[in-house]
C-alpha cells in the first residue's frame, strides 16, 4: 500500500494537466470555418470547456445546423487538433511534478478525459506523461460524458479502486460534478476564473479558486495525505483508510 493509504488519483487532462484549450479552440474554429461557419469566438468556445469533444460537435450540429454527421466532423477536428497538439502543448509544471510525486508514493494514477483516444495517446506520449499515466479513460468509451460518473467510475474499475476512496483533479464544472457523482473527493483547479463559484465546484474537498497559479504539487500531496485520514464518504467514522 501506497503512503497515502488506499487513495487513488483520477487526472483530467485538457486544462488540468496540460493547456490544451487553445489548441482545442483554433482546432474547432477552423473545423467551423470549413462548414460556413466564420468567426467562432474564444468565448463561445468556453461553454464547451469539460464536455467531451463528441457532445460538443453534436451541440454544434444544432446551435449552427450543420448537415455533416458527427463522425465527419469529429474525423475533421481531430485532425486539425492532432495537428496543433503535435506542434506544441504545453504541461503545468506544477502538474508535472504532482504527477512525478504520487508516482513516487506508488500512488494508483488514471487519466479520465472528454477527449479523443486517439487525442489522449498523442499528448501523453508527447509530453512523456504516458511514463506515469497508463491507465486511460476516453469519453467514447464510456456510455454518457461529462457532468455523468461514467468515465470516472469506468477509471476506478481500470485501477481496481473504490469509488469512495478516488479523489479526482479537474479544472471544470462538469467533471467537479461528475466526480461527485461519482463519490469522489475533488480537488478543483478551475481553467477558467470566472467560472470558480460555479455551484459544481462547491462540492469539491479542495478548490483552487486561482486555478494553476494557486496550485502546488507539496500542498495538493498535503491535502491528499489528511484525506486519506479522513473518513470515507458515506461511511460511519470508524470506516477509514488503511
Amino acid at each position: 500500500m501506497n503512503a497515502l493509504g488506499s487513495l487513488s488519483v483520477i487526472l483530467d487532462l485538457d486544462g488540468t494537466l496540460v493547456d490544451s484549450e487553445p489548441n482545442y479552440y483554433e482546432a474547432g474554429r477552423r473545423t467551423l470555418a470549413e462548414y460556413g461557419v466564420p468567426d467562432f469566438s474564444w468565448a463561445e468556445h468556453e461553454r464547451y470547456i469539460g464536455i467531451s469533444t463528441r457532445e460538443t460537435i453534436a451541440d454544434w450540429r444544432e446551435r449552427y445546423r450543420l448537415s455533416a454527421p458527427v463522425e465527419e466532423l469529429l474525423a475533421v477536428k481531430n485532425r486539425h487538433y492532432l495537428r496543433l497538439a503535435g506542434a506544441s502543448t504545453r504541461v503545468y509544471p506544477q502538474m508535472r511534478t504532482f504527477v512525478e510525486l504520487l508516482a513516487a508514493e506508488e500512488v494508483p494514477m488514471a487519466v479520465a478525459s472528454g477527449s479523443s483516444p486517439e487525442a489522449i495517446k498523442a499528448i501523453l506520449a508527447g509530453t512523456g506523461l504516458d511514463a506515469y499515466l497508463r491507465t486511460v479513460v476516453a469519453a467514447d468509451e464510456v456510455a454518457h460524458g461529462k457532468p455523468a460518473p461514467d468515465v470516472f467510475l469506468e477509471a476506478a474499475r481500470r485501477l481496481g479502486a473504490d469509488p469512495a476512496d478516488c479523489v479526482v483533479v479537474e479544472d471544470a464544472a462538469p467533471g467537479a460534478a461528475a466526480a461527485h457523482a461519482a463519490g469522489m473527493r475533488c480537488i478543483a483547479v478551475p481553467y477558467v476564473a470566472a467560472q470558480a463559484g460555479a455551484p459544481e465546484f462547491a462540492t469539491a474537498g479542495l478548490l483552487l479558486r486561482g486555478g494553476q497559479e494557486e496550485f502546488t504539487a507539496r500542498a495538493a500531496l498535503t491535502w491528499l495525505a489528511d484525506s486519506a485520514r479522513r473518513p470515507r464518504p458515506g461511511l460511519p467514522p470508524s470506516a477509514r483508510a488503511r
